[in-house]
Parts: structure tokens; C-alpha cells; sequence
């Protein structure tokens, strides 16, 4: 598909001459004498790029670039003038003109600007492009009334600078809910930098946060920056604070209350700008009366919490949940996408969801590789699921087309799931039930992506 450029000049001799250079090179030309041309023009045909002469009688190129800029702000334009100087050359680049050429024109720097120009542009949207499926990933889905008021209280939160405590169990969104808070706010264009707080070794952590000096520790061949570093000006995200150790508890409420620090083997103080969202999935006030979480940390994080609703809380929002999972999915894994019929919402709808939406995403997937046929149906759906005499034999069906490896393990998640479910999540009891040790059925656990039941 051709590119199409508008050339803006009073000059027909430069209309005549641009037009047959362009049209040589396999661009589509269309010309306009005057700025109140050139708007209409750009109105009709929407050319991907302008060339606009600075002196022309009415509207002049500097009106005419204005104008083009307050209507339709990512078009390139390129100024030409035959009585150029610095003055109006910065002018037009601080109004939005992508270059400025002199004239007389070289064809050679015409062309080369041209193909610059349109370069840059496609960039422009393929960044665009590029944000817009970012804000798609972190969409929170539903209508319900609790996560209209989770979407409220996001909103009013997001545009302040307030550090945010966001609680939930596994699995409800509390790393969305973050994404989501950093994108509405004002630090969106920078970074926002994760920290897992509970996969950071102790010996580790002034490290991990902080960065280090060249040849601060053996192994140190590099300076590093660490976490805070990386987030100045931006937002760090300390998830699953509730299950960092009181020795980076301390270290982490130094920084936090100061937000300057030393990088390890350094003497230099660095100071940095960053916004703190942190996510837990336990009772922190439960965790300080038991000694395993800091009073003055949690008093320093606790700005604004909010409380992310379990699925169970929601269930009507089950249906869309559904829909968005399987749109994502077909796409990523270029499967054909299925319905789910409404007896089986109805039997999803009346699930408890221990694992919430991601649960209910990882089993939106399952049905889709495993259910022959575009229709989702009750009888489709896994044990204990659903205890619909049809479901009996749900396990022979659906693996029918796998190997004998493929079969133990698909037999062997299912029967690890129900016994959790059985025994409320309790790892201990578990494994003592089944036969196997407690470091062995963590393996399995996490190998199989289950999610534990919240102990009631």
C-alpha cells in the first residue's frame, strides 16, 4: 500500500517538480496551494505526510502547521522555506514540525527527510499499538457491584500520589489492580518495577533493592541498580509483602521512610522519587500480634487500602470473566474459540472458586484444548466441578487422545486438587493423606499450577 504525501506550496514550479520525484519513488502526490486548501485536503484524503511551505499568501505555513497539529496531532510535517533562519526553524520544531528544509531543495535531502519522516511515524504507531494491547492485559473485567466499587476507589486513587496497600486472596488480581493504579496515574510513561518479596533470600535483599558497587561482593565484576533505583520516578510494587522476612522488613522501612540510600560497597547517597504499591494475600494485623510482620511497616504502607473481592463475591461476573479468557487465549494459541452453555455457567456460577479468576483461567483454557466441539457443556466440566451423573466418566473422555504420561499426570492434578479441597488446603494434612512427603506435594503442587484453598 502506497503512502500518501501532501505537498502544500504556492509555487507551482516546486508542486510540479516534488510531485514527480515522489511519484517516481511510488508515493501517491496530491498538492494544495494554500493553507486553507491543505486542511481541507487533509480532511478528505488523510495523507500520511505533509510538506509545508513556510511563505505562502492567506494562511501562512505556520498557521497551517498549527492548525494541522491541534486536528490531528500524529501527522508528520515537514517545513520548507526559501528565507529560512534558526529562529523559525526552532519555532516550527517546538510547534510539532518533524524537520525543516531550506530551499532550494535537495532532492536527496527531500528524500531522505520523506522516508525519515514516514519512518518515524510507523514507529509512532506501532508504540501506540504496542500500549494499547499493555492497557488490554490489565483490564479488570465485570459489572458487579463489588468491582464497580473496586474500579471506583481505583479511580479516585490512581491520579494522587498515595501509597496503596492492596489485600486479596490468591488469585483475585491484586498484581492487575497495581498495573492498573501505575497506568492511571501520572507516573504512567515510567517505570514500574516489581519486587517479589518473598523470592528475595535474605542475604540477598540490600542487593536486590538497593544495587551494588563493582567489586562489592566476589561475583560483583559490574555495578548494578537495584529495585529503587530503577523506580525513581515511577512506581515499585512490593508483592506478597506479608511474606518478607523481618530482617528485609527493616531494611525495606529505611528506605521507605527516607527514599534515599547507599548501594552496597558505596558511600555515594542516592535519592529517589518513587510511588509504593504493595499487595498481601494475609492479615497483617494478624501477622504483627504473632510477631512475623513489622507494626511500623504496616502502619508506613497502610496509606489507602483496598480490598480486592474473592470470585465467590461475584459470581455474576463470571459469564464476561469467561468470554474475556476465551477471546485471549484463542488469539495467544490460535485455537478456535467456544461457548460455554448456560447450564454450564450455571454450575460455574455455584462453584466456591478457592482459587478465584485465576482458577477460573486456567480452567477456561483446560476446557478449551481438552472439549471437542465448539459448545462447552455441563457435562464438559471437571470433577468436583460438577457431580452431574453425566460427569462420571469426565475423565475417561478427556483423555482419551493423550499419551499414558499425559494421562497419569492429568489423573494425578485432579486427584492432588479434590484432596485439598477435602481437607481445606492444609499442605501437612495433605500429604500425610496421600502418602507422600510435604516438600514432595509442594513440588507437585506447583509443577501442576494448583491453586491451595483459602483455609477457612
Amino acid at each position: 500500500m502506497s503512502r500518501t504525501i501532501l505537498i502544500v506550496d504556492d509555487e507551482s514550479s516546486i508542486l510540479k517538480s516534488l510531485n514527480g520525484i515522489l511519484t517516481d519513488e511510488g508515493f501517491e502526490v496530491i498538492g494544495a496551494k494554500t493553507g486553507e486548501e491543505a486542511l481541507e485536503k487533509i480532511e478528505a484524503d488523510s495523507p500520511d505526510l505533509v510538506l509545508l511551505d513556510i511563505w505562502m499568501p492567506g494562511m501562512d505555513g505556520i498557521e497551517t502547521l498549527v492548525k494541522i497539529k491541534e486536528s490531528q496531532p500524529g501527522l508528520q510535517v515537514i517545513m520548507m522555506s526559501g528565507h529560512g533562519n534558526v529562529e523559525t526553524a526552532v519555532k516550527a520544531t517546538k510547534l510539532g514540525a518533524y524537520d525543516f528544509i531550506e530551499k532550494p531543495l535537495s532532492l536527496d535531502k527531500v528524500l531522505l527527510s520523506v522516508k525519515n519522516a514516514l519512518d518515524y511515524h510507523r514507529l509512532e504507531e506501532e508504540v501506540h499499538l504496542f500500549k494499547e494491547r499493555e492497557k488490554s492485559k490489565y483490564t479488570i473485567i465485570g459489572h458487579s457491584k463489588p468491582i464497580k466499587d473496586l474500579k471506583e476507589q481505583i479511580r479516585i486513587v490512581a491520579p494522587t500520589d498515595a501509597w496503596v496497600l492492596i489485600f486479596g486472596e490468591n488469585g483475585t488480581g491484586k498484581e492487575l489492580v497495581a498495573h492498573t493504579i501505575h497506568m492511571l496515574s501520572k507516573r504512567h510513561n515510567k517505570p514500574m518495577v516489581e519486587v517479589n518479596c518473598a523470592a528475595i533470600p535474605e542475604e540477598l535483599i540490600e542487593s536486590e533493592l538497593f544495587g551494588h558497587e563493582k567489586g562489592a561482593f566476589t561475583g560483583a565484576t559490574t555495578m548494578r541498580r537495584g529495585k529503587f533505583d530503577q523506580a525513581h520516578n515511577g512506581t515499585i510494587f512490593l508483592d506478597e509483602i506479608g511474606d518478607m522476612s523481618l530482617k528485609a522488613q527493616a531494611k525495606t522501612l529505611r528506605i521507605l521512610q527516607e527514599q534515599t540510600f547507599e548501594r552496597v560497597g558505596g558511600t555515594k547517597l542516592i535519592k529517589v522519587n518513587v510511588r509504593v504499591l504493595a499487595a498481601t494475600n494475609k492479615d497483617l494485623e494478624q501477622e504483627i500480634e504473632k510477631g512475623t510482620f513489622r507494626e511500623d511497616l504496616y502502619f508506613r504502607l497502610n496509606v489507602i487500602p483496598i480490598m480486592i473481592p474473592s470470585l465467590r463475591e461475584h459470581t455474576e461476573d463470571i459469564p464476561e470473566l469467561i468470554k474475556n479468557f476465551v477471546h485471549k487465549f484463542s488469539l495467544s494459541s490460535n485455537i478456535e474459540p467456544k461457548e460455554f452453555s448456560p447450564d454450564a455457567i450455571a454450575i460455574l456460577q455455584q462453584y466456591n472458586w478457592p482459587g478465584n479468576v485465576r482458577e477460573l483461567k486456567n480452567l477456561v483454557e483446560r476446557l478449551m484444548i481438552m472439549t471437542q466441539g465448539t459448545v462447552i457443556h455441563a457435562e464438559d466440566l471437571p470433577y468436583p466441578l460438577n457431580n452431574h451423573p453425566k460427569n462420571q466418566n469426565n475423565l475417561q473422555n478427556a483423555i482419551r487422545s493423550l499419551s499414558f504420561k499425559e494421562a497419569k499426570n492429568e489423573f494425578e492434578r485432579i486427584f492432588i486438587e479434590t484432596k485439598l479441597q477435602e481437607l481445606n488446603g492444609n499442605i501437612s494434612k495433605t500429604a500425610e493423606a496421600i502418602g507422600i512427603e510435604r516438600s514432595n506435594l509442594h513440588k507437585k503442587i506447583k509443577a501442576y499450577h494448583i491453586e491451595i484453598p483459602k483455609k477457612q
